[in-house]
Formats: C-alpha cells, structure tokens, sequence
C-alpha cells in the first residue's frame, strides 16, 4: 500500500543501511543453495524503516531463532514504499511485507505473489476527523474536503463507509495530498484524511495537540482483512518452501517474545534506529501497544490465514470496481 509511509520515500536514499542491506541481497542471492555452514539465506523487504511492527523479527534475531531456524536472515529496507510485490515477483527479495487487499489486487493483474503469513490482522489504515470538527460519523462528510495519498483504494474504502451509514458517496470531494497526509489535516486543508495508520500518523498527530475521532472501515461495510502480510513470489516458494516455513516458525516465537516482553523489544528496536530516521520511544511504545492485540491470532499459530478471509476481502473488490478480474484465494494465499 503505497500510502502507508508518507515522508520515507522522499528521504530513503540518505539511508546508509538501505545501502547496505541492498548489497547483502546481491551477495546473498535468492536461490535455494546453503551456505558452507549449512544456513540458508533468506531476504525479508520491509515495508518502511524498523518500527515497531517490525519488533518480531528484530526479536527473533536478537534472540537467535533464526540461526537455530537454519536461517541467515537479511532484512532489507525498500526503496521505495510500493516495492514490495514486484520485488517478490521477481525474485529480487525472499519475503516481503505488503498488503492483503494489494496483494488481491497484484494477482488479479497477473503479478505472481502469494501471501505466506498475516502479521497484522486487521485495518491500522483509518478514517481521521479532527475530535472538533462536527463530523461524528462517515456519512458527515458529504460536502466536506477527504485527503488521501494517490490510492483509488482509500477512496473505495471511504464510499463504502459513507454508503454504509446512510450517505451518499457522490457527494463527497476527494483531494489528493500525495505524502502529505499530516500536515494538509493539520493546517485544515483538508477536513478528513483516509490512509493514515492508528499506531504511527494518529499518535504524530494527537502528540502535536490534534485530538482525532477515528472511524474503523469494518465497522461501516469493509470486510475486516489483514493489513499487513508476508508475501513470496510464486517461483521462489516453490523452491524455498522449507526455509521460507522455518523462517516462520522462528518469527512466531519472535512475537511470542515480543508479547511477553514488550519493554525490552523496544529497547531493542530502539537500538536499531538511524540517525537519518529517529525514532520516538513514546510514540513506538504506543505503537507497540497499539499493535500487539491486533497481531494475535487467539488459538491459531502467528500468521495463520484463512480463505474466508481471503474471499470476503476479493469479493468486496470486485463489488467495488477495484479488480475485475476473477481471483481464487487458493491462489493468492498459502495455509
């Protein structure tokens, strides 16, 4: 979803790490061959920098279950925030985080990808009014300014709620505000924003004095779905399915740690901030919080998915104009 991190894209290529973690890739490869130590390699494309979604992983090689996994992990930090599934696609990275409804959408344009795990199980990606703006609910914003970053799906997100709360979708006026989710609600250029996340763009806002009202898209018409997901090209998890299933198994006792451990989890993230892209501890700590509750699968392994899930989420696309063309959960996803 390319509108999850509005600043990183413009500033990714001061990172020094991306660098490095570029070049590991190239020296790693993504074949199925082991190291002389009997390790396999695997690349894992985040979504943004290391935060606080990320703090599973951080743990799972902190904490050394990735080598006793068999695994030498890379974690690799994207170009840009849209790279992720033709990435996966061709094999340039292993393991890439993306986005359930993206990854519906890329398989319905023939882009080979298939979500092995879901990591965050339900939106972060919200409707924001400021708490004093008179808008109490989505079907309020008829005659009103919506902001979102470039996506006809915020925009589908936006006319399914307004439609589910007794609105009229055609009365509403979208402004595309590209990156600048935060600053175009701030300065009131805009009365609402769709594509800003509940554990990053709403604690930013609300830590600079924005008190929000913030409306969840499953409870006005949108199926609930995973927001966050690990995908694999189809070639390479046909050919790397046992340490792609290993590297699974080692990020579940991850969060596993992470949930019994959350202060120390964030001291390790912290410890692996830049320079270039600090991170707040307060606002990562909420993040954390935020997170965990919606990361949990209840009695299910950690990244478990469904085809209901799956299905809900392509019929609601194709409903919506979105993907037009037929897609199989079975193909887009693997249990």
């Amino acid at each position: 979803m390319a509108s999850y991190r509005h600043s990183f894209t413009r500033r990714i290529g001061v990172w020094s790490l991306a660098l490095a973690l570029v070049c590991s890739v190239v020296l790693a490869g993504c074949g199925g061959k082991k190291n002389a130590d009997g390790t396999a390699n695997l690349t894992v494309l985040l979504d943004w920098y290391p935060n606080a979604v990320h703090s599973f992983l951080i743990a799972a090689e902190e904490q050394g279950y990735f080598k006793e996994a068999g695994l030498n992990v890379k974690l690799q930090v994207p170009a840009g925030t849209d790279d992720a599934l033709k990435l996966a696609a061709t094999g340039k990275a292993d393991l890439a985080f993306s986005y359930q409804m993206q990854v519906a959408i890329g398989r319905a344009e023939d882009v080979p990808v298939k979500s092995v795990a879901a990591v965050v199980r339900h939106p972060l990606n919200q409707l924001f009014v400021p708490a004093d703006s008179g808008i109490k609910s989505p079907k309020d914003l008829a005659g009103r300014k919506i902001g979102f970053p470039s996506m006809p799906l915020d925009e589908a997100y936006v006319n399914t709620m307004v439609k589910a709360d007794g609105g009229d979708p055609a009365k509403l006026t979208y402004v595309d505000i590209g990156y600048d989710l935060i600053p175009a609600l701030m300065t009131k250029k805009v009365d609402a924003i769709i594509g800003g996340f509940i554990n990053h763009e709403k604690l930013l806002i609300e830590k600079e004095g924005m008190k929000l009202l913030t409306f969840d898209p499953t409870k006005y018409g949108v199926p609930d779905y995973y927001e966050l997901v690990l995908v694999a090209g189809d070639k390479t998890y046909e050919k790397k399915q046992a340490a792609i299933r290993a590297f699974l198994a080692a990020a579940a006792k991850g969060q596993a740690y992470v949930a019994a451990n959350p202060d120390q989890a964030l001291q390790s993230l912290l410890k692996k901030q830049d320079k270039d892209f600090p991170l707040d501890a307060d606002v990562e700590k909420m993040s954390l919080a935020t997170l965990l509750p919606l990361m949990g699968s209840g009695s299910e392994p950690f990244g478990s998915q469904t085809e209901a899930s799956w299905k809900a989420a392509i019929d609601w696309l194709k409903s919506t104009g979105t993907i037009a063309k037929d897609v199989k959960p079975q193909d887009v996803f693997v249990q």
